[in-house]
C-alpha cells in the first residue's frame, strides 16, 4: 500500500487545544524517539498507547465527527458562488417541477435525493468534471440513480433537454421520453453508466478506473487526465457490491478514483443506522481498505460553536449521538435541542443557552458541508490532488434539503412524489426564483428557465467549456475493426483429426490465435476468475502476460518452466482472483471503451459456468444497458459433465437465465467448427461495420472429443440461426419407423449414439440435427409472429427447417427441459423433449446421464415412446427397451 501524502491541514486545527504546551511535549517526545530509534519504533509506541487506554473511539481508524479540512484550511473558490447558487437553485426548481408534473400520470419520481445532494453535483460541474471534447474520454460519471431528475434539470438549464421532454419523464414508450434512471441503452447520447441497481454502481467505478489504467499500462490510450466520480447514498453502502472491491481500489492505489458518498444519514425507509454512525463506520472501513478519506459534515455555522467547546463535550456528544436521533433533532424546535442535545452535560447546556434560537435551528437543521460550495470544493480539490491512493468523500447533508418542513430529515421523503402549489411558493421564496405568483395560481407547476443571454447562462456555458463540454454525455466515436484472415477460423473448421479436444480447449486456441493477429490482436481483454488453468489458458501466461500495475515484485516459483505465471505492468489478461463479480465489472468496463475512451476492445469473460448468469445476472442486465460488446463463456458447461464437483457447480440452467436478457445472443455449440462460425460472426456484427450493441454468450465443455471438420454442404447462416441437419438417417428398411433427434452442446454426442442403437436395435430411422442457438430460435419465430399480425408472410426458421422432416421431434440437451422447450410451439411435428432438471449431483459423468435420463439408451427409450404414442411402434417395445438397457 503506498504511503499516504501527508495534507497541508490537520482535521485537528479546528478543535480548541487546552494545553498547547503539552500538545507541544508529546510531538517533541515523538520526534526524539523517531530520531533516536527510527519512525517504527515511533509508530510502535504509539500502537501500545492507543492500546492502553482501551477507548475503542481512539482507533486510529476513526477520526473525530467533525469535518477534515478546517475552514482556515480550505482554499480560494474560484468561482462566482452567488452565480452559481442561482444555477443551483434553478436546477433544484426544475427538478421537483418535472417529478410534481409526471405525478399527475402516477409516474412517481424521486425528489429527497437530488434536494440533499444538488451542490455535490452542481460545484463537479461548475469545477472538476470533464467532458468528452477534449481527449474524447473525459471523467467517467457515476450518478446515483435517484438524483437523475437533478441531472435532466441541468442538461435542461443547458439546452440539451426540451420542456417536452421533461414532461416525458418516465414516458418511454411513444419513443421521445426520458427514463426514469441513468439508463444508456434508453438514452445514449446522455448517460454512460446504469446506477440504480444500487451496489453495482460503485463495483462498476472501481474497475473502471482500473481499466483506465490498463488502457494506458498497455498504450492503448493515455487516460491520465480521466477521472471517475461515483456518487452514492449511504444506505447504498450495505449493498455487498458496494464495498466487494475496496481492497483492489486501495490496493493499486486507483487515485484517479473518488467516492462521494451522500450522507443524509436516511435510506428508503428510514435511518441507514438509526442506533450508529454511519459516517464514522464507513470512515473505518474505507481507511482499512487503504483509501484517503475525507470528511464532509458540518456547515461554517458550526466553526464558532466547536470553538467554544473548550473541554470536548461537543465532540462527545456529537459522537455518541446516534443518527435516528440526529435526524430528529433536525426537525424539532429549539426548546427540544436545548433539552435533548445540550442538556447531556452542564458545559453543554451553558453553550446551548449561549445560542439563540435561530442559531440552533440553523446548526440542526441546514448547516451542512454539503450544502455549502466552499466546503465541497475543498473536499473535491482534496480528492483530486490527492496522489497514491483513492479518496472517498463522506458529505453530510439533509435529504430533501430545500423542499420545505414536511420533506426534510422525513423517513417517507422517498416515496414523496409532488409537492402542493403553496410548497412550490415556499421554496420558490427560500431559493430566492424569481417567479411571479401568477405563474403559481394554476394546477401545473411551470419549468423556468433565464434568458439565453442572461449572466446565469452565459457563466453556465462558459464553465462547461472549460471543462471540455457538456457531461454526462456519452458518445461514439470508435471505428470499426478489421477482421481477422479467414485462415485463423479454418483451423477449427478443418477438425481435430485423431485428436480428442474439449470445446473449451478449441475456443481457447481459436482466440490465442487470434490476439497474435496484428492488427486486432492487441485488443483483446481475457478476463478469468482465477480459472485459468482449469480452462488450459497457462498457456497464454507467458506470451500476454497477466496485468499488474506494479509488474512482478517478486520472483515466481514457476519461473523456470515453460508455462509460467508472468505478471507486468503491460500484462495483457486480467485474472482476478475468486471474485465472478469484479471480472465482470472488467468485462464491463473493457466492453464499453468504444464508447467510453473511443477505443474498441473485445473482451472474452471465461468462467466456471454455473458461477456466471447465477451469480451475476443482475450484471449482466447493466452490461446490456450500457450496451456492452464482447464474448462471454461459459466453460465446464452443463449439468453432467462437471465429474463428481456436484450440485452447486453443474450448470443446467444459465441458457434459460441468458435468454430473459435482449442482448444476449446465446449459443450451445456441439463441435469446434461451430465455435468458430459463431465467434467470427461475433467480430462482424459488435465491431465491425455498422457495430451492434450485443455480446455473445457461448457454453463450451471440458468434455474431450474428436471434432470433426465442417460437413459439405452445412452453410455458416444455418449455425448462427440456429439449428441444421448434421447427419442424415441410415434408414434401416424403406417402411421403418422415422424421427428427428436435435441436440446441443455436448449432448450431440448422445444424439448420435442414439441413433446407431436406434437403428441396429429398433430399425428405427433417426436424424440427427445440432440446434447450437434454442434462444435465437425462439427469438426469430417470436419476430415472425409480430410480423404475421402486421400482415407478413414470414414463416419461423425453425419451422421451415423441419419442414417434412418425417416422424416425432426428440430433443435432447445438458440443460433443462426449459432450454429447448423454447421452440415447442413451432415445431410442427410431435415434441418431446428431456433434459437435466433438478439439481445437479457428483458422479461419473455416465451415472449422470442415466441418473437424469438423459444418456443414449434414455434417449432411444424416449424416442421409442414417441412413437409409440403416434401407432409406428408397438407399446411393449418401449418396456422391452426398457429391460434391456437396464432402465
Amino acid at each position: 500500500m503506498p504511503d499516504p501524502v501527508r495534507l497541508p491541514y490537520s482535521q485537528l486545527d479546528q478543535l480548541p487545544d487546552r494545553d498547547p504546551e503539552e500538545t507541544a511535549e508529546w510531538r517533541e517526545s515523538l520526534d526524539a524517539v523517531t530520531q533516536a530509534a527510527g519512525p517504527q519504533r515511533a509508530a510502535y509506541l504509539m500502537r501500545r498507547a492507543l492500546e492502553h487506554t482501551a477507548a475503542p473511539h481512539l482507533a486510529p481508524l476513526e477520526t473525530d465527527y467533525t469535518n477534515t479540512i478546517p475552514t482556515s484550511a480550505e482554499p480560494a473558490f474560484p468561482g462566482d458562488e452567488a452565480m452559481e447558487a442561482r444555477i443551483t437553485a434553478w436546477n433544484r426548481w426544475n427538478a421537483a417541477a418535472m417529478v410534481t408534473r409526471g405525478s399527475k400520470l402516477g409516474l412517481g419520481g424521486h425528489i429527497a435525493t437530488f434536494a440533499s445532494a444538488a451542490w455535490l453535483y452542481e460545484t463537479g460541474f461548475q469545477h472538476f468534471f470533464r467532458g468528452k471534447e477534449g481527449d474524447g474520454s473525459g471523467d467517467q460519471l457515476y450518478i446515483q440513480g435517484h438524483a437523475s431528475p437533478g441531472i435532466y434539470a441541468r442538461a435542461f438549464l443547458e439546452g440539451r433537454l426540451t420542456e417536452e421532454q421533461l414532461d416525458h419523464f418516465r414516458q418511454e414508450a411513444g419513443g421521445e421520453g426520458l427514463p426514469s434512471y441513468p439508463h444508456p441503452r434508453r438514452l445514449p447520447w446522455l448517460w454512460e453508466f446504469p446506477t440504480v441497481s444500487m451496489g453495482l454502481g460503485p463495483l462498476s467505478a472501481i474497475y473502471q478506473a482500473r481499466f483506465n489504467h490498463y488502457l494506458k499500462h498497455r498504450g492503448i490510450k493515455d487516460t491520465a487526465n480521466s477521472h471517475v466520480w461515483a456518487f452514492l447514498g449511504d444506505g447504498e453502502m450495505d449493498e455487498p457490491e458496494s464495498t466487494a472491491a475496496l481492497a483492489l481500489a486501495g490496493r493499486e492505489g486507483l487515485d484517479n478514483l473518488t467516492f462521494v458518498i451522500n450522507c443524509n444519514l436516511q435510506r428508503l425507509d428510514g435511518p441507514v443506522r438509526p442506533n450508529y454512525k454511519i459516517v464514522q463506520e464507513l470512515e473505518s472501513q474505507f481507511r482499512a481498505a487503504g483509501w484517503n478519506v475525507v470528511k464532509a459534515l458540518w456547515g461554517q455555522a458550526w466553526d464558532e460553536i466547536f470553538a467554544l467547546d473548550t473541554d470536548g463535550a461537543l465532540l462527545r456528544r456529537l459522537r455518541e449521538t446516534p443518527d435516528a436521533q440526529f435526524q430528529t433533532y433536525a426537525t424539532r424546535d429549539a426548546a427540544y435541542l436545548r433539552e435533548h442535545f445540550f442538556g447531556a452535560e452542564p458545559s453543554l447546556r451553558a453553550l446551548g443557552d449561549s445560542l439563540s434560537d435561530a442559531t440552533l435551528l440553523e446548526l440542526f437543521q441546514t448547516s451542512r458541508a454539503g450544502h455549502e460550495p466552499r466546503k465541497v470544493y475543498a473536499a473535491y480539490r482534496a480528492a483530486v490532488e490527492h496522489k497514491g491512493a483513492p479518496t472517498v468523500i463522506l458529505a453530510q447533508t439533509v435529504k430533501g434539503h430545500t423542499l420545505g418542513t414536511g420533506f426534510e430529515s422525513r423517513n417517507a421523503n422517498h416515496q414523496m412524489k409532488k409537492l402542493t402549489m403553496q410548497e412550490f411558493r415556499t421554496m420558490r421564496d427560500l431559493l430566492e426564483l424569481p417567479i411571479p405568483d401568477s405563474a403559481l395560481e394554476g394546477d401545473l407547476v411551470p419549468y423556468w428557465r433565464p434568458a439565453d443571454d442572461s449572466p446565469e447562462m452565459v457563466y453556465l456555458r462558459e464553465r462547461r467549456a472549460a471543462l471540455d463540454g457538456p457531461a454526462p454525455a456519452r458518445t461514439v466515436a470508435a471505428k470499426p475493426l478489421p477482421m481477422p484472415a479467414d485462415k485463423i477460423f479454418d483451423a477449427l473448421k478443418k477438425g481435430s483429426g485423431s485428436q480428442e479436444i474439449a470445446t473449451t480447449m478449441a475456443f481457447v486456441r481459436l482466440v490465442k490465435d487470434l490476439m497474435r493477429d496484428k492488427e486486432t490482436g492487441r485488443r483483446w481483454v481475457p478476463i478469468v476468475p482465477d480459472e485459468a488453468r482449469t480452462f488450459g489458458m497457462e498457456s497464454l501466461f507467458p506470451t500476454a502476460g497477466l496485468y499488474s500495475p506494479k509488474g512482478a515484485t517478486y520472483d515466481p516459483v514457476d519461473r523456470d518452466q515453460l508455462l509460467w505465471y508472468k505478471e507486468a505492468t503491460d500484462g495483457q489478461i486480467l485474472n482476478e482472483g475468486i471474485t465472478e463479480a469484479g471480472s465482470l465489472a472488467d468485462f464491463t468496463a473493457a466492453a464499453t471503451s468504444y464508447a467510453t475512451h473511443g477505443e474498441p476492445m473485445i473482451p472474452f469473460y471465461i468462467f466456471y459456468s454455473m458461477f456466471g448468469w447465477q451469480r451475476t445476472a443482475d450484471q449482466f442486465w447493466a452490461l446490456a444497458d450500457q450496451l456492452g460488446r464482447g464474448f462471454v463463456i461459459g466453460a465446464t458447461a452443463g449439468r453432467t459433465t462437471m465429474t463428481g464437483e456436484g450440485l452447486q457447480h453443474a450448470d443446467g440452467h444459465s441458457h434459460l437465465i441468458a435468454s430473459t436478457n435482449p442482448a444476449a445472443l446465446s449459443y450451445d455449440p456441439a463441435f469446434a467448427y461451430e465455435v468458430a462460425v459463431i465467434v467470427k460472426e461475433g467480430l462482424r456484427r459488435m465491431y465491425g461495420e455498422n457495430p451492434e450493441d450485443v455480446f455473445y454468450y457461448l457454453t463450451v465443455y471440458n468434455e474431450t472429443k474428436v471434432q470433426p471438420a465442417m460437413p459439405a454442404g452445412v452453410d455458416e447462416e444455418s449455425i448462427l440461426r440456429g439449428l441444421y441437419r448434421y447427419q442424415e438417417a441410415a434408414s434401416p428398411a424403406a417402411d421403418s419407423p422415422k424421427m428427428q433427434l436435435l441436440a446441443s452442446g455436448t449432448a450431440i454426442h448422445w444424439a448420435l449414439e442414439a441413433q446407431q442403437l436406434l437403428a441396429a436395435d429398433w430399425g428405427v430411422a433417426a436424424a440427427v440435427w445440432s440446434a447450437p442457438s434454442w434462444t435465437e430460435l425462439r427469438r426469430d419465430a417470436l419476430a415472425c409472429d409480430e410480423a404475421r399480425l402486421n400482415g407478413e408472410d414470414r414463416v419461423p426458421y425453425v419451422t421451415r427447417a423441419l419442414a417434412g422432416a418425417p416422424g416425432p421431434v426428440v430433443a435432447v440437451s445438458d440443460w433443462m427441459r426449459a432450454v429447448p422447450d423454447q421452440i415447442a410451439p413451432w415445431v410442427e411435428q410431435d415434441w418431446v423433449s428431456i433434459g437435466t432438471d433438478g439439481f445437479g449431483l457428483s458422479d461419473t459423468r455416465d451415472a449422470a446421464r442415466r441418473h437424469f435420463g438423459v444418456d443414449p439408451q434414455s434417449v432411444v427409450v424416449q424416442a421409442l415412446a414417441a412413437l409409440a404414442r403416434r401407432g409406428e411402434v408397438k407399446p411393449e417395445t418401449v418396456k422391452e427397451a426398457r429391460q434391456r438397457y437396464g432402465l
